[in-house]
């Protein structure tokens, strides 16, 4: 029999914080306040202050950097989230030989981007697991909005990242604060409404219909864009995960879940495999386990995996395993005219049970394959995509 853990009362730990709003308003400075920072410089922009960085300008590099987060540092900070979405774009462009996300069919490359994104935020987890708060400065952009339940619509402040990603970004966060110049609006001896003020630096905690904000700490609708504002959410929140005093109840004994490795690739692994994958036998095999595991790049892959990996090629260059994972067994004409339309292919392949999700068309064995070759033109027709034997193929 195992146990159940419960745990009573407040449990202090690392947080998740968001802090964005408009150019030049102070969101780096302020994040700079946080304890013991470590800022991950996305853009270039925080010379002008006084911290630790890393300049991560891609996003491998950002990804290491979050992988191989140091100790001694009690808050990482993402500066700017924004310009990590772009990066992070611009790698999945790459790596898929394309110029632009609208090349992706039916608008689905920002739908791809976002669930990259969620497995970002997933490894920033594992910062708050280590107790290291983390904190993910952003732009602002102005957005049209229109209830379905007002005829006119209207202007708010949003994230300034892809429309998938934004509310996994903010349901993500304990603390989203939306930082601004507060103004003041008076009517005039003319009777028009002015604005007066705009200097003064204040972050709005609470959600209103003209930005996003959220708080899980009690704050004021309105504070001070000034870290002492926030404080004290900090100042119990210990710096590695304590072990909490629970009460335990009988309950069945679970299945055993596979142990998952986080440990990042090595530079070594990363050179072997890259190596492996210019090779005839080793990509079709490298590129097959990257769909398992699916990982946009070598990168992604931590360093058990990336050993199984380096096993499995090397066992098939000495023809010791078999090398027909992704191989082809249909006409090259067939293989353009399958890679060309690969994504609904593939999603057709999925709904009928032929692959599973995140598998490429050439995992398919060799008896499906060539009966791909003999019924093109009817597997073109229920996929909905050109057939081969047309023009527009």
């Amino acid at each position: 029999m195992n146990t159940l853990n419960i745990i009573k009362g407040r449990v202090d730990g690392a947080k998740r914080v968001i802090i964005y709003g408009p150019e030049g308003i102070g969101k780096s400075t302020l994040a700079s306040k946080f304890p013991a920072p470590l800022f991950l410089d996305t853009e270039d922009g925080s010379g002008e202050l006084d911290v630790d960085r890393v300049p991560c300008l891609d996003w491998l590099a950002i990804e290491a950097a979050v992988r191989n987060f140091p100790a001694g540092y009690k808050t990482c900070v993402i500066d700017t989230a924004d310009w990590a979405e772009r990066a992070l774009t611009e790698h999945f462009l790459r790596t898929k030989g394309l110029r632009s996300i609208e090349d992706v069919s039916f608008g689905k490359g920002f739908t791809q981007v976002a669930e990259l994104w969620a497995r970002f935020l997933a490894d920033l987890d594992k910062l708050i697991a280590r107790g290291i708060n983390v904190v993910l400065v952003a732009h602002s952009k102005v957005t049209k909005v229109s209830p379905p339940d007002q005829t006119d619509g209207y202007d708010r402040y949003e994230l300034k990242l892809s429309k998938p990603s934004v509310g996994p970004t903010k349901e993500w966060a304990q603390m989203v604060l939306f930082g601004n110049f507060k103004l003041n609006l008076v009517e005039g001896t003319d009777g028009r409404i002015k604005a007066q003020g705009g200097k003064e630096r204040v972050m709005y905690a609470t959600h209103s219909a003209a930005w996003d904000a959220k708080n899980r700490f009690n704050l004021p609708d309105e504070v001070p864009m000034e870290f002492e504002s926030i404080a004290h959410i900090f100042t119990n929140a210990p710096t590695e995960v304590a072990p909490v005093q629970a009460e335990t109840v009988a309950q069945p004994e679970p299945q055993a879940q596979p142990e998952r490795a986080f440990d990042a690739i090595t530079s070594d692994q990363l050179q072997k495999l890259e190596t492996y994958r210019k090779n005839s036998v080793g990509k079709p095999i490298i590129d097959a386990a990257l769909n398992d595991a699916v990982a946009v790049d070598l990168a992604e892959l931590s360093e058990p995996q990336a050993a199984a990996l380096i096993a499995r090629v090397q066992a098939a260059m000495n023809g010791d395993a078999p090398k027909s994972a992704g191989a082809v067994h249909v006409s090259a004409a067939i293989a353009g005219w399958l890679d060309k339309y690969a994504l609904q292919i593939e999603e057709y392949f999925i709904r009928i049970g032929w692959l599973k999700a995140g598998q490429k068309w050439r995992y398919l064995p060799k008896e499906q394959q060539l009966k791909i070759e003999a019924r093109a033109d009817s597997l073109a027709k229920n996929a909905g995509i050109p057939s081969p034997t047309t023009k527009a193929a």
